[in-house]
């Protein structure tokens, strides 16, 4: 069988010096001009960096040969029993949120990775730089092989990903991307197999990962992968957007998890970014609101921090958000933890404060112990109320249902294989009303993630500058003026 291109500890391994320091070595010397757009970018890799200088991968098991062909059952069983489903791969706790960087020709990102690879920590002794076109090319040999060798109802992908994992800890690709339909037909389960092995994933890319495969055959079979990079990979811009005042754009989204050594440094950049430091030097304020004193932790500028301790663990209630988005128009909560039945209260809490954050067209950003669509349930709640859901008689399901549900819930319903019906019907909300405001929330963060949410109002240079700014601040003091 091919093996891909890999190595152990390189003799290009700059020793136990780290990307950032690499980084300052080669402005010092001339070779790189210092830039604070590249310098937070850099800060990313460092993070990761860390967290390998501390990563065990685990031993890696292959699956049994038996248990990746076809199951065959006779007719009548076929008939009155479904089929079992194909064993869940599931992703190791523990496993370094990996990076896609992003961005056009000429963006450094093969310097980028040159840095982050050659300065991989010594204790990953096995580590593949690759391009994904090639490694894709290897997949296929070796999925080709597999099949003829036990037949081609043969599932060969789960058996290739560990051969991969058990040659790379870290897996590096230079620019990812996917044209072929029969790529984005494995892509998810192939990436998902190689995590769920330990394999930590750094890509570069010419696309965020929403435009990849754009207008391909079967798109939808690929938008689970999609989810999957986003979810497990930080995604990073590498192009340098600056608004009027010259202030580089945080190279990472607004939302930020796990809470990680990464997630320390993300509330500070954004703070940075939408504050004024220059006229309104970060300090903390009162607001006095019903003849009660709200304490901001931390403020600049049109920019509130809060850490969610702060703001939603303390009495505070609808009239206290209208009140902070009156006064100002970004607001960074940080420290969020996955909410589950127990926290229902403050769930409820939050999600009053998304609503208010939405409504007056503010920015927000998070740092959260767990990805978005796990904030107010855990994934064993979702699983524990289909399994009740399940048992109760007389379930059943209608085909249309679902067409008044969230895209953004019914992605995650589908990945746990529920349903509109079963959601309404399980015992994890209180009504109809609370359901609704859970996948609303679900929606309204989803919106305030992208990327024309985040910059509208910001002046920044393709937009139209300070002209762009000021428009956008008369359009949202009309909101203000409307919600009084």
């Amino acid at each position: 069988m091919p093996a891909i291109q890999s190595s152990g500890a390189s003799a290009m391994n700059i020793g136990d010096r780290g990307p950032i320091d690499e980084y300052n070595t080669r402005v010092e010397t001339g070779r790189l001009r210092n830039d604070e757009h590249q310098r937070g970018i850099i800060e990313s890799l460092q993070h990761l960096h860390e967290e390998l200088q501390e990563y065990v991968a685990p031993d890696v098991v292959h699956p049994d040969i038996e248990s990746l062909h076809p199951q065959t059952t006779s007719f009548l069983n076929s008939l009155f029993h479904r089929q079992p489903a194909r064993r869940s791969t599931k992703i190791p706790h523990h496993l370094p949120k990996g990076l896609y960087l992003y961005g056009d020709v000429g963006s450094g990102k093969t310097m980028l990775m040159d840095m982050f690879y050659d300065t991989l920590p010594p204790n990953i002794t096995s580590k593949t730089r690759i391009h994904f076109h090639n490694f894709m090319q290897d997949m296929h040999k070796r999925l080709h092989l597999m099949k003829m060798e036990h037949g081609n109802d043969f599932d060969a992908v789960p058996f290739v990903a560990a051969d991969i994992a058990s040659e790379s800890s870290v897996l590096c690709f230079d620019e990812f991307q996917c044209t072929d339909v029969a790529d984005a037909m494995i892509l998810r389960r192939l990436l998902e197999a190689l995590m769920s092995h330990g394999v930590v994933l750094v890509t570069t890319s010419n696309r965020h990962p929403d435009d990849l495969y754009k207008n391909g055959i079967q798109r939808e079979s690929f938008v689970p992968c999609i989810e999957l990079l986003k979810h497990r990979l930080h995604v990073i811009n590498l192009d340098s957007p600056t608004d009027y005042r010259k202030i580089p754009r945080p190279p990472s989204g607004v939302y930020h998890f796990p809470l990680d050594k990464a997630s320390k440094s993300h509330g500070e950049k954004w703070f940075k970014f939408l504050g004024d430091f220059e006229k309104d030097p970060p300090h903390s304020a009162v607001q006095h609101i019903w003849g009660r004193d709200v304490i901001v932790p931390k403020a600049s500028g049109g920019v509130a921090w809060f850490t969610f301790d702060e703001l939603i663990r303390r009495p505070t209630g609808a009239a206290d958000y209208l009140e902070l988005t009156r006064t100002y128009d970004a607001f960074i909560v940080t420290g969020i933890p996955g909410m589950t039945l127990r926290e229902r209260d403050l769930a409820r809490r939050f999600i009053t404060f998304i609503d208010a954050v939405y409504e007056s067209r503010a920015k927000l950003v998070l740092t959260s112990a767990v990805p978005l669509t796990q904030l107010f349930l855990s994934r064993d709640e979702m699983h524990d109320a289909l399994e009740t859901n399940q048992r109760k008689p007389h379930t059943k399901v209608a085909a249309d249902e679902g067409q008044d549900v969230d895209d953004v819930m019914r992605s995650l319903m589908d990945d746990l294989g529920m349903n509109a019906k079963m959601l309404k019907h399980s015992n994890i909300f209180s009504g109809d009303e609370e359901s609704f405001a859970f996948a609303r929330a679900l929606s309204r963060l989803n919106e305030m993630g992208s990327q024309q949410w985040v910059e509208r109002g910001m002046g920044l240079e393709h937009a139209g500058g300070k002209a762009e700014k000021d428009a956008w601040q008369r359009v949202r003091s009309r909101f203000r003026e409307d919600s009084m």
